[in-house]
């Protein structure tokens, strides 16, 4: 049985000679057959080859290829971790960026409640009620068969008071009879 060593010195030797022919074409162009590093590779991997492996150099090698392969799997799982971090890190950074403007929008929600609360009160607050000097301020009248005379037709500007005292009053028009 030959050992790896030999194997790999009779193959060194085969790739190194040219194939037949080839010899006898250089030879016949005036170019040497073997150059002198050559043969001096091959007696020296020769000279090699003929020490065998120990056992216990066996055992070694076959001790540094399992650790080896295991650094070679530790790379591939290190790889593949790196990737799925990136991987993971694009797309919260992506999310992050898509709902960024979330919590703002949380804090000014309750704020848009109010605002339109307060314009639902505004329409409702003088429109299709009696016009009253002491709360309406009538800024015009406009002729209108749909409402009775005297109500206010459209709100202009909201009034305010404060419990029983007007602060401002409303700005209203206030519907009349059309002239027939």
């Amino acid at each position: 049985m030959m050992s790896a060593k030999e194997n790999l010195s009779k193959e060194t030797n085969r790739s190194d000679a040219p194939p037949p022919g080839e010899a006898e074409q250089a030879t016949e162009a005036g170019t040497p057959a073997g150059r002198p590093e050559t043969e001096q590779a091959t007696k020296k991997t020769t000279a090699r080859a003929e020490v065998p492996f120990t056992p216990q150099q066996i055992e070694e090698l076959k001790v540094r290829a399992a650790k080896a392969d295991e650094h070679w799997d530790r790379l591939l799982r290190a790889t593949a971790d790196l990737e799925n971090f990136k991987k993971r890190a694009a797309r919260e950074r992506q999310e992050a960026t898509r709902f960024a403007n979330v919590s703002l929008l949380e804090k000014l929600i309750p704020a848009l409640d109010n605002f339109d609360m307060a314009l639902a009160a505004a329409n409702n607050d003088a429109s299709g009620r009696p016009f009253d000097p002491n709360l309406h301020e009538a800024l015009s009248q406009q002729e209108t068969a749909d409402v009775p005379e005297g109500q206010v037709l459209r709100q202009l500007r909201k009034g305010y008071k404060l419990r029983d005292r007007l602060i401002r009053p409303a700005s209203v028009v206030v519907a009349k009879k059309p002239t027939a």
